[in-house]
């Protein structure tokens, strides 16, 4: 999962926007360091705790432009996001998500929704694909 920022020179260095999500900026001296900056300032907004009902806006493919970047969202977040969007979607609890998905205990399917806690297997991936199906792996790997 990628998103976009347009990026801004500056007299003493570069700033950039999210395209995609509003209030997501960050600067930096130099092009590298703003890309650094820009990750870390993405992961942070994106990292929202897993009982939010924060749905955010998802990237767009079609940005482009010499001076668009794509900054990658850390697979973990990416995936917390996307399942917490996905239940919420499907106007679920955590509770009802849990018990669609074998699971005994809440708690157990909030660390799916922990960008800190997450590290599903394949048989829970698998089985989250079957409760929604509109869940897109691909987007939170690439």
């Amino acid at each position: 999962m990628h998103y976009h920022f347009r990026v801004y020179k500056e007299e003493n260095g570069y700033w950039a926007k999210c395209i995609e999500l509003q209030g997501c900026q960050s600067q930096g001296d130099t092009l590298e360091d703003l890309k650094n900056n820009l990750e870390e300032a993405l992961n942070l907004f994106l990292d929202e705790s897993s009982n939010s009902e924060v749905i955010f806006t998802q990237p767009d493919k079609s940005q482009e432009g010499k001076d668009i970047i794509s900054i990658k969202v850390d697979p973990k977040i990416a995936f917390a996001n996307c399942l917490r969007m996905e239940r919420i979607k499907h106007k679920m609890t955590q509770k009802e998500a849990a018990n669609k998905l074998g699971y005994k205990s809440i708690w157990a399917y909030q660390k799916l929704e922990s960008s800190s806690k997450t590290n599903p297997e394949l048989k829970t991936i698998s089985k989250i694909k079957e409760v929604f199906p509109d869940f897109d792996l691909n987007s939170v790997l690439t």
